[in-house]
């Protein structure tokens, strides 16, 4: 089951949250820096600084060079696992952009570069979020005309195709909206396996049978299971099952070799014999496949505490598989902001006495909570599942006995989360539209920047760490909903513990007031605004998205009779009000009581029904209301990153005496740049 959380910014980015410089650990970041790139569709783009980064000596920053060239060496195999024509589709239309002899005035040009960017952005056909696939406003006609006008040669052609077959193949993957409509499907009547987009398992392959192949490989009472199908992609080859596994060698080798190359140009700047040894691991990994090495890279990876320089590297996240079983390939690289440090240490010197007092059965407690680590970072370089849309937070690894017997690492990502909060000072806000009163305003002028960044805090340091399983009970014993709930369970620690007076007594908070901004934001984000980011008519498919809804769903409907909060009406417009935080904290610690439960008994039913009673459904009415007010913002409710520029300074001997970082790359320029520096993988990965 996975334990990390991708949250992105929700109230923060799209209610555009302000505090005060006083309130915030500015470290050097210039009023006049430049921190929205682009705009198109529903998204926007961003850049983010890296301070403190000059201040780092040479070898630290050569360590950071080859850790982020690795991170953009993977990027291939995300797209190919999104989709198995995604390669050849954002191929085709890069051609199509760069040799283009029309005018890009036309109207039609423009709907494809827009198209273009989405594909990049979203890596691959789907949404980003929705993972409803995107539909093109440019005509097939256009398309066709376009692609017939360019060089064969220059086309992602298979072996022997012509290009009139090339497009009765790609065409209706493009435009057709029935064919391969969402990435991933976690509920409904079908087959969910079959019906998903997604290419980590073969054609014809069911859920069924998915189940059956990895169940026979469990071994009955083991204490330190792998995590059976993380990095392979599981096809039927003569009606028999079986592994493609991603390794040098294996599927997928020609972008992995690189990595691995890159990682091997990496070790010899390692900080300390600790991290050499992290690095040789995760080498090792590559070039074998074996996941009993990544449980051994994985440990050793948890456990250092004391490198300045850190990365993640890998088949990690497991959002995009229904099942909850297979990795999308990711990377970030990071070093340590010792100031912010101080806060997450705090909570995690403190872990013992919350988990102690957590509102759950005693039986879910962990009697010793063992490695809690946590940083603040500075990230200089994200890749693969975790760029562009960036997380904020990450908490790992994943797998729950690792976890149990040797801790876990979290890490909150303060430059992210200053640039979102810049960005939005700097390109306007929907606060202004949503929030009920200026009581909730001065709130958020106050607090949110603070309190958003310390529930993130305790949403990783603590909340992903806490509780454990009973005997007996399987990692994955709530299947398609382990996702939702594990982020539902870990917000809801978070949640229930910023409200402590412990808090103000720690000094993360200054008084017994703040800790509101993030409760009213909360509600007015899970019951409202972060509807924005649905089509009208959907359902809600995202786990991050499905936890929030089922938190604000749940205790705004258990709190009616004493009205704790209310959907109020003023100006013909609808509105969330809290009237007693106290009472919200109170629901909040009875549903996550729930959570844990059905957690730790692997209460598979009872986890299926709180998902799909509070979880999943939008009422039309409020959300067709808030799409119409969103409308008029020209907004966009989802943001993403470009990443810095990095390039090796050297003396006329050769040798690299500095590497600098530069912040002015396009979003195009740099997309484009990527597909022609780090495209290894062929087009078709059968």
């Amino acid at each position: 089951m996975k334990k990390i959380t991708l949250l992105f910014m929700t109230v923060l980015a799209m209610a555009g949250c302000n505090s005060s410089p006083a309130e915030k650990e500015k470290e050097n970041v210039g009023n006049d820096f430049n921190y929205i790139v682009d705009q198109f569709a529903d998204l926007q783009i961003l850049r983010y600084q890296v301070p403190g980064f000059e201040n780092l000596s040479l070898q630290q920053k050569q360590l950071i060079y080859h850790l982020s060239q690795a991170a953009q060496m993977g990027r291939d195999i995300l797209f190919d696992q999104n989709n198995r024509y995604n390669l050849a589709i954002r191929r085709t239309l890069e051609t199509v952009y760069l040799y283009y002899s029309g005018s890009r005035e036309d109207e039609q040009f423009k709907a494809l570069e827009t198209y273009l960017k989405r594909i990049w952005f979203s890596n691959g056909i789907h949404h980003h979020y929705a993972e409803d696939k995107i539909i093109p406003t440019f005509s097939s006609d256009y398309f066709t005309a376009c692609v017939k006008a360019l060089d064969p040669s220059n086309l992602p052609l298979r072996e022997g195709q012509t290009v009139e077959q090339f497009l009765a193949e790609i065409v209706p993957v493009i435009f057709d909206p029935a064919v391969m409509p969402k990435r991933t499907v976690q509920s409904g009547d079908r087959d969910i396996i079959s019906a998903s987009a997604n290419n980590y398992y073969g054609e014809g392959v069911t859920r069924q049978e998915v189940e059956a192949f990895y169940a026979n490989m469990k071994k009955p009472n083991d204490q330190t299971p792998i995590s059976y199908g993380l990095n392979s992609r599981l096809v039927k080859e003569n009606g028999q099952l079986k592994e493609k596994v991603w390794k040098v060698g294996g599927l997928y080798t020609q972008a992995i070799e690189q990595i691995a190359r890159e990682l091997k140009k990496a070790v010899p700047f390692a900080e300390n014999t600790r991290q050499k040894e992290i690095i040789e691991r995760l080498i090792e990994y590559y070039e074998t496949g074996d996941l009993k090495t990544f449980d051994v890279y994985s440990i050793l990876w948890v456990e250092d505490t004391e490198s300045e320089v850190d990365f993640i590297n890998g088949f990690i996240e497991t959002y995009g598989d229904p099942l909850g079983l297979k990795a999308s390939w990711e990377s970030t690289v990071n070093f340590i902001n010792k100031e912010a440090t101080k806060r997450t240490k705090i909570i995690s010197d403190n872990a013992q006495w919350f988990e102690d007092r957590s509102p759950i059965d005693e039986r879910f407690r962990k009697k010793e909570v063992k490695g809690v680590s946590a940083k603040v970072i500075t990230v200089t370089m994200i890749g693969g599942d975790c760029y562009p849309a960036t997380p904020i937070g990450i908490n790992l690894p994943n797998a729950d006995w690792i976890r149990r017997d040797h801790g876990s690492k979290s890490v909150t990502i303060e430059n992210i989360t200053e640039a979102y909060d810049r960005a939005s000072q700097q390109g306007g806000s929907i606060g202004q539209e949503f929030i009920w009163s200026d009581a909730e305003r001065e709130l958020n002028k106050k607090y949110g920047f603070l309190t958003g960044n310390l529930h993130t805090d305790l949403h990783e340091c603590l909340g992903h760490g806490s509780g454990q399983l009973l005997p007996g009970v399987e990692t994955d014993a709530l299947k398609a909903y382990s996702s939702t709930l594990e982020e539902t369970r870990a917000d809801l620690f978070g949640l229930y513990y910023i409200a402590d007076d412990k808090l103000v007594e720690l000094g993360l908070l200054p008084d017994t007031e703040a800790y509101k901004a993030e409760y009213y934001n909360f509600m007015m984000n899970g019951l409202m605004t972060q509807l924005v980011r649905i089509e009208k008519g959907k359902d809600i498919e995202e786990a991050h998205m499905r936890n929030r809804q089922l938190i604000a769903k749940w205790v705004y409907e258990k709190g009616q009779a004493d009205k704790v909060v209310e959907l109020r009406e003023k100006d013909g417009k609808t509105y969330v009000a809290v009237n007693d935080y106290r009472k919200l904290r109170d629901l909040f610690g009875e549903l996550l009581y729930e959570v844990q439960r059905i957690k730790s008994e692997g209460d598979l039913e009872a986890g299926k029904q709180l998902v799909e009673n509070y979880a999943i459904k939008v009422d039309p009415t409020l959300h067709a209301e808030v799409l119409q007010r969103y409308a008029l913002l020209n907004l966009a409710p989802y943001r993403g990153f470009v990443n810095p520029v990095m390039t090796q300074v050297k003396d006329d001997a050769g040798t690299v005496t500095d590497i600098t970082m530069d912040y002015t790359e396009s979003y195009a320029d740099q997309m484009l740049r990527y597909s022609r520096d780090y495209s290894y993988l062929p087009t078709y990965n059968d």
